[in-house]
């Protein structure tokens, strides 16, 4: 296609951008000049990048796609090495009847493009172009180059095994992932609770590998049927293994718990700084605290931080759990199994055994909730989590198990709800000005409950990636909270049966703050970014 104009008009008059955002890529520019304006229009998260990506495409009359590692359906280096990917900046990732799709950076370079058709045209494939974002095509190469670091298959199976998950240990994962594919096995670590792929190998050593795995995991070789099973080889890790059969094979997930993990203090997790706060919380009796949250965003370990705030040689605490991830000294702790035993029998068990303070890991049934409420309504204090989207809701999940209004009003105390964000690399993060659309989204999410946020001398960072981070530009994460405290106003209207928007009109009059309010406070303090928070809350 013959551009007659610059890509940024052609993308201010498709309505896909304003020219002020244009006017901020060249901003942008000046500082980065090899950088190409679609390219900053992304890094700025100025327009959807699906929306963005296409429009470039038709502009550029190329085949475009947002590129992830997901869409990846081959082993990219059975195609090219690494070293030809990384200087052409071009990633092969789908291949079907003797053609195979490649995404470029910059498909204006020609050399590149016709130096990898050549390659491939070798192979006997016929190359389909196609155009990304270079920002997803530098985020490819850095994961293939990571894992072509530590992992290789040989004939020794067991050594593969062994490097796939030190790897994973020396990386801070806490999953892996061994997924038979059509065109392979892939493995995938969970870091920081996104996935990221570690290696991809061939389908002639799949059941080579399956065979050892389910050795070193103590499961039955022949059964092809779900199976749980644990590794006990690594002294300072307990190794959950799970599989599932799928169309390609058996899949298996590897949870990674670290056995003598140190139990975070409150305040490291990211809640609120607020010594009354956590007083009016937890400090509690004849009452039950609920942390609520989905599946993997930290329950347990804020639970831990709680009980270790708590834990005083003249109380007597009981924790029931599936499985006990962490052992505290002074801590009487049960491992349920739910077979011969379940949270509700063991916590039967447990009211006999004159606990001051209980921890049920998880409130997941009618039986188990209404032993827990009875706990706390004779003289215990009773911690436990479960599944829900926020603080309030905790009140409609457990009239939903059959409590009544009255039991929860009288027993229930504190709910807290909690997400995890990931942390910007110290390492690389990049510091700049936050853009008048980011101030715009904050202010809004502010005037909703009430607040005023000061963005005063207020910067903000982008992810840049780099080896410390496994070069996705997060390290670590960081929790974000809100906490409802059950005053007699809302014990009131539990007890009338209010509905939760009606509970959070009065709430938010009493102090309570949503989960979005602690999550723009940690944007303005500089520990994560407003990219990372709507990847987590869908703030736009």
């Amino acid at each position: 296609m013959d551009r007659r104009q610059p890509l940024g008009i052609e993308l201010v008059k498709r309505g896909i951008v304003t020219e002020s955002d244009i006017e901020k890529a060249l901003d942008y520019q000046k500082a980065e000049p090899r950088k190409k304006i679609g390219d900053i229009l992304n890094i700025l998260r100025l327009a959807d990048p699906y929306i963005l990506i296409n429009a470039i495409g038709e502009i550029l009359g190329e085949k475009a796609i947002y590129l992830r590692e997901a869409d990846i359906r081959i082993n990219v280096l059975d195609y090219i090495s690494l070293d030809i990917a990384k200087q052409s900046r071009a990633i092969p990732f789908e291949e079907e009847n003797g053609r195979i799709k490649v995404c470029f950076a910059d498909t204006s370079n020609r050399r590149s493009v016709e130096t990898i058709r050549l390659l491939l045209l070798n192979k006997g494939l016929v190359m389909d172009k196609y155009i990304t974002f270079e920002t997803n095509i530098d985020t490819i190469l850095n994961s293939l180059e990571g894992s072509s670091e530590n992992i290789s298959l040989t004939s020794d199976v067991s050594g593969f095994l062994d490097s796939v998950i030190k790897s994973a240990m020396e990386k801070r994962a806490s999953d892996i992932h061994i997924e038979p594919m059509q065109m392979g096995l892939r493995v995938r670590y969970r870091i920081d609770g996104q996935l990221m792929t570690a290696v991809q190998i061939g389908n002639d050593k799949q059941a080579q590998i399956i065979g050892r795995l389910k050795a070193i995991s103590n499961m039955h070789q022949e059964k092809q049927e779900s199976q749980d099973g644990r590794i006990i080889l690594y002294p300072d890790y307990n190794i959950r293994v799970s599989s599932q059969k799928n169309i390609y094979g058996e899949k298996f997930v590897l949870r990674l718990l670290k056995k003598d993990a140190d139990v975070r203090g409150i305040f490291d997790l990211g809640f609120p700084e607020d010594d009354q706060l956590v007083k009016d919380a937890f400090n509690k009796k004849n009452s039950i605290t609920v942390i609520a949250a989905p599946t993997g965003e930290g329950k347990t370990t804020t639970l831990y931080s709680i009980i270790d705030f708590l834990n005083k040689n003249e109380i007597n605490i009981t924790t029931i759990e599936d499985p006990v991830e962490i052992r505290i000294n002074g801590l009487n702790q049960i491992e349920i199994d739910n077979v011969k035993t379940t949270f509700a029998n063991s916590l039967r068990t447990v009211l006999r055994q004159d606990p001051d303070i209980i921890l049920v890991g998880e409130i997941r049934d009618t039986e188990t909730a209404e032993i827990a409420m009875q706990a706390g309504q004779t003289g215990h204090y009773v911690l436990s989590t479960i599944h829900t989207i926020d603080a309030i809701e905790v009140i409609t999940r457990l009239r939903k198990m059959g409590i009544s209004n009255y039991d929860i009003s009288s027993t229930l105390a504190t709910t807290v709800s909690q997400r995890l964000v990931r942390r910007l690399c110290p390492n690389c993060a990049k510091e700049r000005p936050f853009t008048e659309r980011e101030i715009k989204i904050m202010t809004e999410i502010g005037k909703k409950s009430g607040v005023e946020f000061d963005f005063k001398g207020k910067t903000t960072f982008d992810a840049v990636g780099c080896k410390k981070c496994n070069n996705t530009g997060y390290y670590g994460r960081i929790g974000i909270f809100e906490v409802l405290v059950i005053n007699e106003d809302i014990k009131e209207l539990i007890v009338k049966g209010a509905s939760p928007l009606e509970i959070k009109k009065v709430a938010l009059k009493s102090g309570y703050l949503p989960l979005i309010i602690d999550g723009v406070h940690k944007v303005l303090s500089g520990v994560t970014n407003l990219n990372e928070l709507n990847n987590k809350l869908a703030l736009y």
